[in-house]
């Protein structure tokens, strides 16, 4: 698989795809890390602590590579995801981790690039078909290159929401969410980003989304 994208989501896809035998990491794209910054991010998190293994950097020809647990794992810094050569590092199915690609169109853009299949890890923009594992997941189609994997707040109100549905019938339902501090949020009270948000503007250890 390849990851676009090397931020907090991309970051521990990265790190449940290592720990899992049957994917392989092939390839790695951000075009704002560069490959020192990648093993920093990649070998310390305040959540899920030091990465368990061996992380270490290697530049052959003009290519980058992360080195994890002795694997290589080719790094691009592309900025068009049609200009990432994700065919010729052998990454056939791409995490599309950014959040700015979440239209088909130009999420599509990476099989130019020798992919074969796209997971959107948001929410889509338009009518890209939306699967969360325990709910509709059986119903994949192989015929669709773009896929995603849905929101967090659908990931955790759909398999509740199918268990009730089930059982007793839902007919219509109005649902909170009450979120963990995120990205989007200020360490202390001040200007929301974009200015819209007013109260995403508080201070996130103090305030409940």
């Amino acid at each position: 698989m390849g990851i676009n994208g090397f931020g907090r989501i991309g970051r521990l896809v990265c790190r449940a795809a290592l720990a899992n035998p049957d994917v392989t990491v092939k390839a790695i794209n951000d075009p704002f890390m560069d490959l020192k910054y990648m093993v920093y991010q990649l070998k310390y998190d305040s959540v899920h602590k030091t990465f368990p293994g061996t992380i270490a950097t290697k530049e052959d020809g003009g290519k980058e590579f992360l080195v994890v647990n002795g694997a290589e794992i080719q790094v691009f810094h592309e900025k068009d995801p049609a200009a990432i050569p994700w065919g010729d590092s052998g990454a056939a199915y791409i995490c599309e981790s950014t959040g700015v690609f979440t239209q088909k169109e130009k999420a599509e853009l990476h099989i130019k690039g020798g992919a074969k299949k796209v997971i959107i890890s948001a929410p889509p923009k338009d009518a890209v078909p939306i699967y969360v594992v325990g709910v509709n997941h059986l119903e994949y189609k192989t015929t669709d290159t773009v896929v995603s994997n849905a929101s967090c707040t659908t990931n955790c109100l759909a398999p509740l929401t199918k268990v009730v549905h089930e059982k007793f019938g839902l007919i219509e339902g109005l649902m909170t969410t009450v979120h963990a501090m995120t990205a989007t949020q200020l360490t202390v009270d001040g200007p929301s980003r974009g200015g819209k948000d007013w109260r995403g503007g508080r201070c996130a250890s103090q305030n409940i989304i």
